[in-house]
């Protein structure tokens, strides 16, 4: 079945960063965190350490384009066509999905779909802290 690169986060590694890294450990491509494009919850899965999972999936932009992919972690990896990974039966629904997302997203921009980050300070830490969403019109800022 085909899907994109992920792993988990090393405790402090914000979700970007985990996507950049993730990324370049299994496919020997080197990417920039762009946004968030769709978080899946899902509850009772054996080898999470008896928690619930989240899984975050992010818009890279490729800095490299050379593949060199981890063979311990994937039998194949290569570049796709995203109306062909969207269709095809050898996809997960997950990867199906995201497909379909990025596809609008190319075509409507991706001021439609992404969430992207902005730094604040947590009220009860005094550290900052990142919220993603969708971005707001100006007027909406302060």
């Amino acid at each position: 079945m085909w899907k994109f690169p992920g792993g988990l986060s090393e405790p402090g590694e914000d979700i970007g960063d985990t996507a950049v890294r993730e990324v370049f450990e299994e496919t020997g491509v080197r990417t920039e965190f762009r946004s968030i494009l769709s978080l899946r919850q899902q509850h009772g899965i054996p080898g999470a350490f008896g928690k619930s999972d989240m899984y975050v999936v992010c818009r890279l932009r490729p800095r490299s384009f050379g593949i060199n992919f981890c063979q311990q972690e994937c039998l194949r990896c290569e570049w796709l066509d995203l109306t062909d990974l969207a269709s095809t039966e050898n996809a997960t629904p997950v990867t199906s999905r995201v497909a379909r997302l990025l596809l609008y997203g190319v075509r409507a921009g991706f001021d439609k779909i992404d969430l992207t980050a902005e730094e604040f300070w947590a009220a009860h830490t005094g550290t900052l802290c990142k919220l993603y969403h969708r971005d707001l019109p100006d007027s909406y800022k302060q």
